[in-house]
């Protein structure tokens, strides 16, 4: 099912510098996100994994494009649970499931766009919180979350397939 080219176009957004361009992902956006994925990340989800997502969360899931080709993407879930932030507390939350930005497009700030604009639609939808899984040796990554706001809030070991450790980071929102 393609999403609604009108609600697309609604949420576009040039970066600053007009170099590439924030939108919400549709159906037909999957295959170029998967190869962003495979190019970027060593962690894989299935083809299937990419639409439910869309599927179940359309508002949170964005391409960042330049010269009409994916250079990066975002996908997220909000989810209600335990408080990464308040002991015993509740709270309605966003979950960072997975976020790439093409290797030489790095350091333009698409990744940081990319992370606010789901950020700005999440907060507007009532969510507290804000986390994501990181690797332990992925520096550069670490250090643009605390940017953001995120901080280490524990260390997951061995989350990933190849045994490395990840942190958990979370911010208020």
């Amino acid at each position: 099912m393609e999403y609604c080219r009108d609600m697309q176009e609604s949420t576009m957004g040039r970066s600053p510098d007009d170099d590439y361009e924030i939108r919400l992902c549709g159906d037909a956006d999957i295959p170029s996100i998967i190869r962003v994925n495979t190019l970027t990340l060593p962690e894989h989800y299935s083809d299937d994994f990419y639409y439910q997502i869309l599927r179940a969360y359309p508002e949170t899931f964005f391409l960042a494009e330049r010269d009409g080709a994916a250079v990066g993407y975002i996908m997220c879930r909000t989810e209600h649970g335990l408080s990464l932030l308040r002991r015993f507390g509740l709270a309605k939350k966003c979950h960072i499931i997975s976020v790439a930005v093409l290797e030489e497009y790095r350091g333009k700030g698409i990744g940081t766009h990319l992370i606010q604009r789901a950020l700005e639609r999440v907060r507007s939808e009532s969510a507290k919180e804000c986390y994501l899984e990181v690797r332990i040796t992925n520096l550069q990554a670490i250090e643009l979350y605390k940017r953001l706001g995120f901080r280490v809030v524990s260390t997951l070991s061995g989350y990933y397939k190849d045994g490395e450790s990840a942190y958990t980071m979370v911010m208020p929102l």
